[in-house]
């Protein structure tokens, strides 16, 4: 599934080509995503893109006319090709550009979404509740502290619940927990301030160094020029079960956390 880095990805792949321009018109091939696809979209033709933003795992498409809302899903990209070049088959949703281009939606298992909103997108259902980005000054050691007092719940489901912070998904989650030296399944209310504080900044430079490798290359993410990320070649401990340590070469561990594959170093994170 698109994690946050890869949404990131995605997004700073296709803005530069969207910005300024129109959308001259719209496509739908295949209404049937996770949620029906509106005819509202056509309400796009001749709208001009006037800005791109993330939002957790949602992309943000600010028109003149409305806001798309876009969320990847688990196996969903967007990418920018020449009209020319025949439509895949999962190429459910077209945007033509009046660059002459087309933004084209792909999206094998159609468990992904394309909305419109006339209305602010902060205050969509799907995004009012969110947590703070992850990568922001609003996600800090205090906040985490807060929210883990008198949760039972494991530290690793606490980080990954976007009410608490947004985008701090499986991989991401065992990753930053092993650069912290914290054991995935530790009650969230034993943490420490001091934990707390290891795991926030764990979790920055976690998800920073994979945006800046464009994702993670897990089953099929491609980014918008239809090329993988790299991030996967630097993983610690995700996906490494039985492998020894990269740094204290002790088996590494997996076990189900929140019915997820967790992975951990029992000598590194206690």
């Amino acid at each position: 599934m698109p994690e946050l880095p890869e949404v990131e990805t995605t997004l700073r792949g296709i803005a530069p080509q969207l910005l300024t321009h129109q959308i001259s018109s719209v496509d739908i091939s295949q209404p049937q995503l996770r949620w029906p696809v509106s005819k509202s979209l056509t309400q796009l033709k001749n709208s001009k893109i006037l800005s791109l933003h993330r939002r957790a795992k949602y992309l943000l498409i600010e028109t003149e006319h409305g806001h798309l809302i876009i969320h990847l899903g688990m196996s969903g990209s967007l990418r920018i090709n020449d009209p020319k070049i025949p439509r895949k088959k999962h190429d459910h949703i077209e945007f033509r550009l009046s660059t002459g281009k087309v933004l084209r939606y792909h999206d094998p298992r159609r468990f992904g979404a394309v909305l419109f909103t006339t209305g602010e997108p902060s205050q969509h259902k799907l995004l009012i509740s969110l947590g703070p980005e992850p990568l922001s000054e609003d996600f800090n050691a205090s906040h985490l502290f807060k929210a883990s007092r008198n949760r039972k719940r494991a530290v690793k489901n606490l980080i990954m619940d976007g009410h608490i912070v947004v985008g701090v998904g499986n991989i991401y989650a065992s990753e930053a927990l092993f650069l912290a030296g914290i054991r995935p399944g530790i009650a969230a209310s034993r943490l420490t301030s001091r934990q707390c504080n290891e795991i926030v900044d764990a979790i920055k430079k976690v998800l920073a160094e994979a945006i800046s490798m464009g994702g993670t290359t897990l089953r099929d993410f491609v980014n918008s020029d239809g090329e993988p990320g790299y991030f996967q070649q630097t993983l610690n401990v995700y996906g490494r079960q039985h492998e020894p340590c990269l740094y204290c070469t002790t088996r590494i561990k997996q076990k189900v956390i929140g019915q997820r594959s967790t992975f951990y170093c029992p000598s590194c994170q206690k």
